[in-house]
């Protein structure tokens, strides 16, 4: 197929089965993923598929919260056929089959131009930080979670500080690995998670009820990884946990913007907690 005949380039659902050929667009962009976290990610989200010739060359996946929200993520375009408009219709694709949901993603400053035109709006800063972890020491106090006991109030803690029915991702998340916890005698005031993803560990969700609990957290998760790869991504909440992860010996690398895109369906307002760092930018 020519590149003239782009517009006629097929979209088809893609799954597990199309992880290695995805996994080399990934890596076309130098994006960390590994054949694993395509995986976890597409056990839990529907994804489109762009082949020409018997190849994919290109990649979009919707990750639904529920019926009031979702997340477009691996937006890729093999290096050969980008200017041709074939992410544009890999976003429309995700934006027509998330309906009336309210979609949200988080942005490149390449990609920034695209989501504006299909209607998302900034909403605010990502910021990426990682490297090996440094030894320190710790005080803080966390206890580790566990699925039976602990996942309806890590549950109920996440849909309050996002408005979003995250159920099946949370679930997830605490079976990959336990979470820690901060707890007092009002019940839950945040969570953690932490599991191998890219070059090394990745430290996220965290979601707090205050800044205290949300340092508490940050330390006592950091500690746990000295001398490993760590990642984070810090939303423009978390400003009081920078100098600690500098401290830890992790650098800043970028980010992206956070954006938005309303729909028909809207999701609980948020009240009472705070994320403080992403699950990761695939899943925000």
């Amino acid at each position: 197929m020519t590149t003239s005949e782009s517009s006629d380039i097929p979209l088809v659902n893609i799954g597990i089965t199309d992880i290695r050929e995805a996994h080399r667009l990934s890596e076309q962009q130098a994006w960390p993923h590994r054949p694993e976290d395509w995986q976890f990610l597409l056990e839990t989200s529907q994804a489109i598929g762009a082949v020409c010739d018997g190849k994919l060359v290109g990649t979009a996946v919707l990750t639904p919260y529920g019926d009031a929200a979702a997340v477009c993520n691996m937006i890729i375009v093999d290096q050969a056929f980008r200017g041709l408009g074939l992410g544009r219709r890999l976003v429309e694709r995700l934006l027509t089959t998330a309906g009336s949901r309210e979609c949200r993603l988080v942005a490149t400053l390449s990609g920034l131009p695209l989501y504006e035109k299909l209607g998302f709006v900034a909403t605010g800063q990502i910021w990426q930080h990682q490297g090996v972890v440094k030894a320190m020491h710790t005080t803080a106090k966390v206890v580790d979670a566990t699925a039976t006991a602990d996942l309806a109030d890590v549950i109920a803690l996440d849909t309050a500080a996002l408005g979003l029915d995250r159920t099946a991702l949370m679930t997830k998340l605490i079976e990959e690995k336990p979470f820690v916890l901060v707890r007092d005698e009002h019940g839950l005031r945040g969570f953690a998670s932490c599991r191998c993803f890219g070059r090394g560990v990745i430290l996220g969700p965290i979601v707090a009820r205050d800044d205290e609990s949300f340092r508490t957290l940050l330390e006592a998760s950091i500690a746990r990884h000295q001398g490993r790869f760590l990642r984070v991504d810090l939303t423009d909440a978390a400003s009081t946990g920078i100098a600690l992860v500098k401290e830890a010996g992790l650098v800043g690398v970028g980010g992206g913007i956070a954006m938005t895109r309303p729909g028909s369906q809207r999701p609980s307002s948020a009240a009472g907690a705070c994320v403080y760092a992403l699950a990761s930018q695939a899943f925000c």
